[in-house]
């Protein structure tokens, strides 16, 4: 059965988490996705190590997700012969994926009028911080910083100090749409011919998450603080303790709210005009807590659990991360794949193709290369002789 991608050749040029999920998503679904890694290694292998350390370092637990189904090409790009590797890597790709500072594009030849005068249909996936114009064009940053400058971070956690998910999702998001990018960007040039650039952001990504609280703050001058896992619209929405864990619950709408009422014994509350509505529910949220509070305490999680799934009321257990492992949906439906990585000492649990295609269906192929792992077999295809490879090893270039 032939992958939705193949035959697309990706250059990867990314690093940490958007450029590298971006060229992940696209590796999962068939295209033939070349890293172009430092010779040393770039940081972004060796965070957070669940290898045995090979020169000083182990390999990360989420390098080893976002860059399976890739291959490795090692290259010193300070060196004057990295220029024509990439030319020749360039003539040959359908996308160049890069989450570098502008600057450093132009000086590698990986902005797009560089990458179009070598290869007119190129595809550019371009991924930064604050985007290619504005004030901010210029500044380096991180998924937290998108966080903090998008409103999320002020309004994330319990009263006090702002407090930033554990979660990149700016970084993830940023490289979800990105990708999605890219297959318009397939889809245009298989109509057209032509190629283009797809800018990914991650303060774009961050602003569009909070666009319903930005949304109601620039309206209606609502100002919003920080109230923990309480939710803003509705009620219940919280986490609650039940005798041996935590219970997150999620209620939207009327006729969910009177299941749960019903649920917890108190069907008066719901004809009570301070909870007619979602909104008026979360601003008289108090009482609602308290029922939802003593009905927990008398419960197990599991107990909870049962009796709230057999009144179709939202809720989940608080997981632990050995937990999540051991959960029956999470094996049931395979959403982890253990993988075998040279120098783990055990197969590694990597998060496996999230969306799931009936035809065409993506997945992991194989593991994470190796520092270098395919570097020759690379340069071969590009048209470098045995002989030019060894040249190239001499001096350092790759």
């Amino acid at each position: 059965m032939q992958a939705p991608l193949q035959g697309i050749r990706v250059i990867d040029f990314g690093r940490f988490i958007a450029g590298p999920y971006c060229g992940m998503l696209l590796a999962d679904m068939g295209a033939d996705v070349i890293r172009v890694d430092r010779r040393q290694g770039s940081e972004d292998r060796y965070t957070g190590p669940v290898t045995a350390p090979k020169n000083g370092a182990g390999e990360g637990g989420g390098f080893l997700s976002l860059n399976r189904n890739k291959r490795s090409l090692t290259l010193d790009t300070s060196k004057p012969e990295s220029a024509e590797i990439i030319r020749r890597l360039v003539k040959t790709a359908d996308v160049v994926v890069a989450n570098l500072p502008v600057a450093v594009m132009k000086k590698m030849r990986l902005d797009y009028d560089s990458l179009r005068a070598t290869k007119p249909d190129i595809i550019l996936a371009r991924v930064s911080a604050f985007g290619p114009d504005g004030p901010y064009a210029n500044r380096v940053g991180f998924d937290s910083i998108a966080q903090a400058m998008s409103g999320a971070m002020a309004l994330t956690g319990f009263a006090g100090a702002p407090v930033k998910d554990i979660v990149s999702f700016c970084d993830y998001g940023t490289a979800l749409h990105t990708a999605f990018g890219v297959a318009m960007a397939l889809l245009h040039r298989e109509r057209t011919g032509e190629g283009q650039i797809v800018d990914g952001a991650l303060l774009a990504t961050a602003v569009t998450f909070m666009q319903a609280l930005l949304a109601e703050r620039s309206v209606k001058g609502i100002e919003r603080e920080q109230q923990g896992n309480a939710g803003f619209y509705s009620a219940p929405a919280d986490t609650y303790p039940t005798k041996d864990g935590w219970i997150v619950v999620q209620t939207i709408g009327g006729d969910m709210f009177a299941r749960w009422a019903r649920m917890v014994g108190r069907e008066e509350l719901i004809g009570d005009a301070r909870f007619d509505d979602d909104l008026s529910r979360a601003d008289n949220r108090e009482t609602i807590t308290n029922a939802m509070s003593a009905w927990m305490a008398a419960r197990t999680t599991a107990e909870a659990i049962a009796e709230m799934e057999a009144a179709r009321v939202p809720a989940g257990p608080v997981y632990s991360l050995d937990q999540v492992l051991d959960d029956p949906q999470v094996k049931a439906r395979e959403l982890l794949q253990y993988v075998e990585y040279p120098d783990a000492p055990k197969p590694v649990p990597l998060a496996n193709t999230a969306v799931r295609l009936s035809a065409t269906p993506g997945g992991i192929r194989h593991r994470a290369p190796m520092l270098g792992e395919h570097t020759d077999e690379v340069l071969g295809e590009i048209g470098y002789s045995a002989a030019e490879i060894a040249g190239l090893r001499a001096a350092e270039a790759v």
